[in-house]
């Protein structure tokens, strides 16, 4: 719980939750597997190979910059949020009153920890908060975590496309790549499944298979 003289507004935060981040660079995975995986590179020559990286890499800059600006909304309305519930709770006048709107700001399960006497303590203790700014904004640390969010996406472009860049045989540059590609997608999974609690090995065998269907759904679909 933040100190008297803080805002919940104002605290500094991760750039993203461990699950975020790697959610995040699973799906800029995706994106560029959709490139390598439709192009021909066997048949294909140098030009058309380099065509490929430009495509994937273009994507890929193309879904950071959507999703950093994304990231920004996102925060941009929470912190709306907050400010019009602290807002709700002080001009409540009663528990009662001010309760629903303490529930909507937490989870449902925190929401069935709490009594009566731990509502009427943070209600209390937002409305002896100072500094709460009437409206949300845009300051450089939201700005700063945005470029993360970009870099994360975009990043994870280049594992899959180095051996297009360096390897001038397609076939070999193509196996490799793949390589690459299916110890991401198990990496990811295994993540995942660590901070889930639930069978790491077994997650990142089924991310290598959901991430396989979801890029031939997409080159099928003709993304």
């Amino acid at each position: 719980m933040p100190g008297n003289n803080e805002s919940p507004s104002t605290n500094s935060k991760r750039l993203l939750d461990p699950v975020e981040r790697i959610s995040e660079a699973w799906f800029g995975l995706i994106m560029v597997l959709t490139f390598t995986c439709s192009t021909s590179v066997t048949q294909a020559g140098g030009g058309e190979v380099r065509q490929m990286l430009v495509n994937a890499l273009g994507c890929n800059l193309a879904w950071g910059l959507i999703d950093a600006f994304m990231y920004l909304l996102s925060g941009f309305s929470e912190q709306g949020q907050a400010i019009s519930a602290i807002q709700a709770v002080r001009r409540a006048s009663s528990l009662s009153e001010a309760r629903p709107f303490i529930e909507n700001a937490l989870s449902p399960m925190m929401t069935s920890l709490l009594s009566p006497d731990d509502f009427d303590f943070i209600r209390h203790r937002l409305e002896r908060l100072r500094n709460v700014p009437q409206r949300p904004s845009v300051k450089l640390n939201d700005w700063m975590r945005a470029l993360g969010v970009f870099l994360i996406v975009f990043l994870s472009t280049f594992p899959v496309a180095i051996p297009f860049m360096f390897i001038h045989e397609p076939k070999l540059a193509l196996r490799i790549s793949n390589a690459i590609a299916v110890a991401l997608l198990f990496s990811t999974g295994y993540a995942f499944g660590r901070q889930a609690g639930y069978r790491p090995w077994l997650m990142g065998i089924g991310m290598i298979v959901l991430g396989s269907l979801l890029v031939a759904i997409t080159i099928r679909l003709g993304g």
